[in-house]
């Protein structure tokens, strides 16, 4: 399994946060929004990742990730012309996808809380289809909107209904088998002129091959791309740490808690940050 997080778009809706600064940069909290994207792929135990971005930002993202091979990860770097559509990203990452099956989080979307112990994705047939991560909210009408069939099969995906049928939308986070590669070419835009990821979702419903997944009651999702939710993703994360005392999104701490390395390379990658609050709640971890 590979992984894609799609950090591209204008980032209109935090504007003028975005002027001059992808928005997957933008904190959340003590850490860049992108460090949850990527965390919830490690804790999907996913290792190989290629990070679709603007041209004016690689050189960025590449700075920030020029150690990360020192996690256990192998992370490359794809250059998004112009937003065409969240399905792009399959057209972008082929190669990079070669024969594997791929799961893509867009680099906005924050998750906590997920029972990752029973989503195993290495356990996947090779030709499941497509899974869709699947949340219930209180106002479904600003979201893709699902309709379950079988408790597990979605039969339809309503795109910003006026009357939703259900409180369940699809999320950032959606797996998909190999095929997505051959799928996302029949695609044509929509009227906006994009590649829609709802479209790529109803090819699969009418193959009877799309999943959801539903995430438990105890976990969170927020879709970072506003400034209300940019800010209560950052309160969260403040009141949780400093409750609980652990570390939400941290690489380096999921890492180690997957094996991937171990504390006394921790220790290294650690001595090797500045003295402040993050790099000392670390330190605790080992």
């Amino acid at each position: 399994m590979k992984g894609i997080i799609l950090a591209g778009g204008f980032g209109t809706r935090l504007y003028p946060m975005t002027t001059n600064v992808s928005k997957q940069l933008l904190p959340i909290y003590d850490k860049p929004m992108i460090y949850y994207s990527i965390s919830t792929l490690m804790e999907l135990k996913i290792r190989e990742i290629l990070i679709i971005s603007s041209k004016n930002f690689i050189p960025i993202y590449k700075d920030i990730f020029k150690n990360f091979n020192n996690f256990g990860l192998k992370i490359l770097f794809k250059e998004q012309k112009y937003p065409n559509g969240i399905a792009e990203s399959f057209i972008i990452g082929k190669k990079f996808i070669g024969r594997d099956n791929v799961t893509l989080i867009l680099g906005d979307n924050f998750f906590y809380g997920i029972n990752y112990d029973k989503i195993d994705l290495t356990k996947l047939n090779k030709n499941f289809g497509a899974k869709i991560f699947t949340y219930k909210v209180n106002e479904p009408k600003n979201y893709g909107v699902i309709s379950i069939k079988n408790k597990e099969y979605v039969s339809k995906i309503e795109e910003k209904p006026r009357n939703p049928k259900s409180n369940f939308v699809a999320t950032g986070l959606y797996v998909y088998d190999n095929t997505v590669v051959k799928n996302v070419k029949m695609l044509k835009p929509s009227k906006r002129g994009e590649l829609e990821i709802s479209d790529l979702n109803n090819l699969y419903i009418k193959q009877k091959k799309l999943e959801a997944v539903f995430l438990n009651s105890g976990s969170v999702w927020l879709d970072a791309g506003t400034a209300q939710d940019l800010l209560k993703a950052s309160h969260f994360v403040q009141t949780i740490q400093d409750r609980q005392k652990i570390l939400i999104g941290s690489p380096e701490a999921i890492a180690l808690k997957n094996g991937w390395i171990t504390k006394s390379e921790l220790k290294k990658i650690i001595n090797k940050m500045p003295k402040n609050e993050y790099s000392k709640n670390l330190l605790e971890i080992i």
